[in-house]
């Protein structure tokens, strides 16, 4: 039996188990298993800025192909707690990705040594796994636990944390006979898909609601044909978003009190039946759970059985995988179909792209300072169907999401659930190292973007190129927004005057200076005309330096965006609604008059 490490078994099984790209920091007590990554090779390395970018970059990594885990690495004490916030998110959105700590040895565990933590107790709630393993003959079979782990059920993070005299210790493992462990995941059976397509039948005015779980079953092109097959539109959540493409005839919009648009709230709420798949009925998406429920039935598909009934109870629920679910669907719907028992559902169809035409939001604004809106719709011009687009939180994202156009999968890549700033530069860069080739944009507000911006360094030293937006009003615009209700404007305000560049007046950071002495390109933009002009020549730059490119557009001050506080029926409209063509011209469908 070879003799090896285990440090080393440990990288020679991460190979094994298809992985390919690593993100960290290197520190003392991690540093005999980046000795094994150098010795093994395989696996290229990305050196991070920060311990929490790394982690972000892991899962933009992950997020950007079906297959893909994204892994992070660093020491357990400052490093490892520092990669809490990535793996709170990953767990949060339901992302694989596999952090590797190096602790103290074992006898200095409990004994203060410097920077030893218990970051395996201080990981568990925000991973489906997380230990410290104390015996180097076990690593192997915790390695492959930790694979079958991430990628069975609902998918997930996991945290090993090795000491390192562990690490350093030789264990008898042979590559050559190692095996992933099969992979569990719940299947949907027949009786339970037919009862739902039995109620799916029984309505007249079904959509699908889809979440994120069916990109990561990579079962899209399944819900597409379901969908076509019984003419049911479909209303993709924020994770979901990509599923099938904005123009396609059958999405129905987004839903939501932030991140939705005005024909996709009327489009639901004219709806009597509801199939959700993958989804979690995020309060974000549902508002008010006695608007959003009154008057339809709903069926429930989800991986986690637990979820099912977890924030209403529907009138079906089933534990399954997306893709097992969606081939039953599609099985089910191909025999109804044969045998004449579809019902036409063209009429409704054709209801929800009428709502799609006439109920949309203005984005053309000439005013200088810039308007958001304006900023979307010159991005919808730029940049195409192939463009993924990388963003966590705020009144940016939540633009971003009203009046953006995405056409596949994995091409919206938003952090979900927990949404810290700062997330956005590093899983751009993920996203980025997954795709080389691909167009990749971020987006962010100035305050996101200012939270982990060393990491555009990464992006220079390691020739990862991407075009990043940088809307700038020099607020927490969100949060400003929310401390309406409270009659304040308390701590939001990020202006000053710079002495270092007074021609920025009250804005505050140069981000220029910022980005051009990390190593990057920066353009500024302050007039609506200059803005795409300034995204022609940011993917010029991008492509020709091989590394990011920010493109900041100074916004005026106050802007509020379109969200409710209650339930989907009540979207305050702080902005002019788009009554002629002009006023939303790169709109999906073109604006018909009421």
């Amino acid at each position: 039996m070879p003799r090896m490490t285990a440090a080393r078994a440990a990288v020679e099984i991460l190979k094994l188990e298809g992985v390919t790209n690593a993100f960290g920091v290197p520190g003392a007590a991690i540093n005999p298993f980046y000795a094994a990554l150098k010795a093994g090779g395989g696996i290229d390395h990305t050196l991070a800025r920060h311990v929490e970018g790394a982690s972000h970059m892991a899962e933009g990594y992950t997020r950007s192909r079906a297959g893909n885990i994204g892994v992070c690495i660093g020491t357990s004490g400052p490093a490892g707690t520092d990669m809490i916030t990535g793996l709170y998110s990953a767990i949060a959105d339901s992302i694989p990705i596999l952090c590797i700590t190096g602790q103290a040895p074992v006898a200095k565990l409990h004994k203060e040594d410097f920077q030893a933590v218990d970051i395996a107790s201080i990981a568990k709630p925000v991973t489906k796994a997380a230990t410290t393993v104390l015996e180097a003959a076990q690593v192997p079979g915790v390695f492959q636990q930790a694979f079958h782990l991430m990628r069975s059920g609902r998918p997930g993070p996991v945290l090993i944390d090795l000491p390192i005299d562990v690490q350093l210790t030789e264990i008898e493992f042979d590559p050559e006979t190692y095996q992933p462990l099969p992979v569990y995941k719940p299947a949907a059976s027949r009786a339970q898909i037919e009862k739902a397509i039995g109620l799916l039948l029984a309505s007249e005015r079904p959509v699908i609601v889809a979440g994120g779980g069916i990109i990561n079953a990579d079962a899209c092109e399944l819900l597409v044909e379901f969908a076509e097959l019984t003419g049911t539109p479909v209303i993709p959540t924020l994770m979901g978003w990509g599923i099938l493409a904005d123009d396609h005839e059958l999405n129905a919009g987004m839903v939501g009190l932030q991140t939705s648009h005005r024909y996709g709230n009327a489009n639901f709420l004219e709806s009597d039946f509801v199939l959700g798949i993958g989804n979690r009925w995020a309060n974000r998406h549902t508002g008010d759970l006695a608007v959003y429920t009154k008057g339809r039935t709903f069926v429930h598909v989800d991986i986690e059985p637990t979820q099912l009934g977890k924030i209403f109870a529907p009138d079906l629920g089933i534990a399954s995988d997306a893709k097992a679910a969606l081939e039953l669907f599609v099985e089910v719907a191909k025999e109804l179909e044969a045998a004449g028992r579809l019902p036409d559902r063209s009429a409704w169809a054709a209801s929800t792209q009428e709502r799609k035409a006439r109920l949309q939001r203005r984005t053309h604004f000439d005013n200088v300072p810039l308007k958001p809106q304006r900023v979307y719709e010159e991005m919808n011009r730029a940049f195409g169907p192939e463009t993924r687009y990388v963003t966590t939180i705020g009144l940016s994202q939540i633009a971003g999401a009203q009046m953006l156009h995405v056409y596949r999968p994995r091409h919206w890549i938003n952090c979900g659930q927990a949404g810290p700033l700062g997330w956005t530069i590093p899983a751009a860069l993920g996203v980025a190292t997954a795709d080389p080739e691909g167009q990749v944009v971020a987006l962010s507000g100035d305050y996101d973007f200012q939270f982990m911006l060393e990491e555009l360094a990464v992006g220079a030293q390691h020739n990862i190129p991407y075009v990043h937006v940088l809307v700038n009003n020099s607020y927490l615009g969100l949060i400003r927004q929310a401390q309406r209700n409270l009659d304040i404007n308390f701590q939001v305000n990020l202006e000053f005057e710079n002495i270092n560049s007074p021609e920025l007046g009250v804005y505050g950071v140069d981000h220029v200076k910022v980005v051009e002495g990390l190593g990057c390109k920066a353009i500024r933009v302050t007039e609506p005309d200059q803005l795409l002009p300034a995204f022609e020549e940011a993917k010029k730059l991008a492509t020709e330096f091989r590394v990011p490119v920010v493109v900041e557009a100074i916004l005026e001050r106050v802007t509020n965006i379109s969200m409710g506080a209650a339930g989907i029926d009540a979207i305050n409209e702080w902005e002019d609604i788009a009554t002629e063509p002009g006023h939303a011209p790169t709109s999906i469908r073109p604006f018909v008059a009421s």
